[in-house]
């Protein structure tokens, strides 16, 4: 987990990163996000002369911002978490702002990074799975039940492999840098073979390595036609892991979303700004955002 300092205008002030404690339960990574803050608590006191006024936590899985509630995340064990009551207890009552990890990172990317010319996008993070998240003029859309922008469970390939969340075919089992990374380790016969590993390949010519990006790129850009018919966005900002891997991932992608459109406007693809920053830079905002909402009430 990364944690972060950040002023008024955004500045991260200091940075801090810690394992998550997972293989401990879930218990143990609440205790260890409430360690973690109350460490910076006492940081921002001691090094700027006092204590931060608010907080802003983001959190994958499935999320009630306006409960304050991380309802679910199955990589954590997690089900209906208080966090915001346990976070806003431990740091003696200031305020505490939730998010989902991936809104959390796109209402940054909107205001401050590569979406922030852009009236309506979408910020789709390519990791060890994919989400979205919804932008409009300068908000988040989370949906009526904390959920909305989850692409990587679009069925893009009807019957394909299996996926955490009970379909098959997802979009994320196919095109997160996870998936690539499984793939190109089954084609090159490496078990520690890597998405980063498959994109240098690619560059260097090899044919096996071209068969799996293409097969990730056309299932991805398969995955954001279906999203930007529904939605019609300005501006469509991949970030994530495989997202590093530049051209070589943002040409094809271009060209396979672009062979695809008929009647949709084509939105420009845009690579992520922020960076693994964005998570620390959203959470301040949304921190910042109810400091904002508490004067103006």
């Amino acid at each position: 987990m990364k944690a972060a300092l950040a002023g008024a205008d955004g500045t991260l002030l200091y940075e801090a990163r810690r394992p998550t404690g997972r293989e401990r339960g879930p218990q143990a990574v609440v205790a260890t996000i409430l360690d973690f803050a109350e460490e910076l608590r006492e940081i921002g006191r001691g090094r700027f002369g006092a204590p931060a006024v608010a907080a802003g936590v983001a959190v994958p899985g499935i999320v009630d911002d306006a409960r304050g509630i991380a309802v679910y995340a199955a990589n954590l064990g997690w089900r209906d978490v208080p966090l915001r009551a346990l976070l806003s207890e431990r740091l003696g009552g200031v305020p505490v702002a939730l998010g989902h990890d991936v809104r959390t990172g796109g209402l940054a990317e909107g205001r401050i990074g590569a979406g922030r010319d852009a009236d309506r996008f979408l910020f789709v993070p390519l990791g060890t799975g994919i989400a979205g998240a919804i932008g409009i003029e300068g908000r988040i859309e989370a949906g009526a039940h904390g959920s909305a922008g989850e692409i990587g469970h679009i069925v893009v390939r009807p019957g394909g492999p299996e996926c955490g969340c009970g379909q098959r075919g997802c979009l994320e089992k196919l095109a997160s840098a996870a998936a690539v990374g499984r793939a190109w380790a089954a084609a090159c016969g490496d078990p520690e073979a890597t998405a980063a590993d498959a994109a240098k390949a690619v560059e260097s010519g090899d044919e096996r390595a071209l068969a799996v990006w293409q097969d990730a790129v056309d299932a991805l850009a398969d995955g954001l036609v279906t999203s930007l018919t529904l939605l019609d966005p300005d501006t469509l900002i991949i970030g994530g892991g495989l997202a590093e891997a530049g051209d070589t991932l943002f040409e094809p992608l271009r060209a396979a979303v672009r062979a695809r459109v008929t009647f949709q406007r084509l939105p420009l693809i845009v690579p992520a700004a922020l960076g693994d920053a964005a998570g620390c830079l959203g959470a301040g905002l949304l921190a910042w955002d109810l400091l904002s909402t508490e004067v103006t009430a």
